[in-house]
């Protein structure tokens, strides 16, 4: 019998670096539509039904000794090509428990940094989807920044910190993955914050995020200051936390920039996005470090797994800011669009408050990658 392996344990196999090969039984289809990727991560696609006869397709490709992670879409297929190759004579085979459909929905913490007077800034991890959250805790307190739609892992990470979650802050109207940020403050009695601009539709009430009115967690030293800064949406908001980072929601990632399409307004608000990341961002410190909401590529999780970079970096090197003529930047960002995310519009209805669907019709609208990036 082969053995199995946790989503937890191989998102710890991922940020540290690990050399992990695996295995994925999809058909090829899926496979090349979303995989799990990181930076030592190697994966052969080879169908499940080409190895019902036996394993030998993939055998050759293989040593017997060497460690495999079997994965399918759900865990049972890969469980009984797991439990073949180990007749077939490989000795260290593992079939990831819960397969694709759990390995989206992890979360695994990584801690930034400490803040002035106490507390500390974490990055929530989500590897199977490419979206980072962020909690940030002081005095007791905790503020959770784009929280996923799986709550427990943040309850859970709240009470081994002996914190109370006070606010729950989505950085824009999400279109890619279901914010679990208001039925998160629901249940813990706290405040939800949303920029108005993009909650002109929503069926709920909210605590408007405002350019000025800082949110204090914890000790007065920690102040997260909200910035307007449109483009991939709207009503984009950024965060200044204790002034050195700069968290900047799905407007500036690592190696890319966000798309100003997934309202149907590409057109519109290509003009604040080159405001937003040419002119906005610039005044700002180029020594802050800037925590995005996603990320798209292996190679922007650093060392332990954070998705982190200076700003001043990433004017030098983020090929998304080295656009000087306006017309160019403005055929980049609306001509080079990756496919538009699993089923957006009703995932943007659903964070609205409009929908409400089953949990499992909720899992199949978040299954695939991140896509909130320009491709350059």
């Amino acid at each position: 019998m082969s053995k199995s392996i946790t989503t937890k344990e191989l998102a710890q196999k991922v940020i540290n670096h690990e050399e992990t090969l695996i295995l994925d039984v999809r058909n090829t289809d899926e496979f090349d539509n979303w995989k799990i990727e990181g930076g030592k991560v190697e994966v052969i696609n080879e169908p499940y039904f080409n190895l019902l006869d036996g394993v030998g397709p993939v055998a050759e490709k293989l040593n017997n000794d060497q460690e495999i992670i079997v994965v399918c879409a759900k865990g049972g297929s890969s469980e009984m090509v797991a439990d073949l190759m180990v007749e077939a004579g490989f000795t260290n085979v593992y079939n990831l428990e819960g397969g694709m459909k759990a390995w989206s929905e992890h979360l695994e913490p990584v801690k930034v940094g400490d803040l002035n007077g106490g507390g500390a800034l974490y990055q929530f991890v989500r590897l199977g989807k490419g979206c980072l959250s962020y909690f940030i805790e002081s005095n007791g307190e905790a503020a959770i920044i784009d929280t996923a739609r799986m709550l427990e892992p943040y309850e859970q990470f709240a009470k081994a910190k002996g914190v109370e979650i006070k606010h729950l802050i989505d950085t824009h109207l999400h279109a890619d993955h279901i914010s679990g940020g208001r039925h998160l403050a629901e249940k813990v009695g706290g405040t939800y914050h949303l920029p108005p601009k993009d909650a002109t539709e929503v069926t709920f009430e909210y605590t408007p995020l405002e350019e000025g009115n800082d949110i204090t967690v914890g000790n007065t030293t920690v102040k997260v200051k909200p910035i307007y800064s449109p483009g991939h949406t709207i009503g984009s908001t950024s965060f200044i936390i204790d002034d050195q980072y700069l968290l900047t929601g799905d407007i500036l990632f690592v190696k890319s920039i966000g798309r100003p399409d997934l309202a149907g307004l590409a057109e519109d608000w290509v003009g604040d996005l080159r405001n937003t990341l040419y002119r906005r961002y610039k005044e700002l410190s180029e020594d802050l470090i800037v925590l995005p909401a996603h990320y798209s590529f292996a190679e922007e999780l650093g060392k332990g797994g954070e998705v982190s970079a200076r700003l001043g970096d990433l004017y030098q090197n983020n090929s998304g800011l080295q656009v000087e003529d306006e017309n160019v930047f403005r055929k980049m960002v609306t001509e080079n669009l990756p496919p538009q995310p699993n089923d957006y519009q009703d995932i943007r209805q659903t964070n609205m408050g409009k929908m409400d669907p089953e949990l499992e019709r909720q899992k199949e609208m978040e299954t695939g990658p991140n896509r909130c990036a320009v491709e350059g």
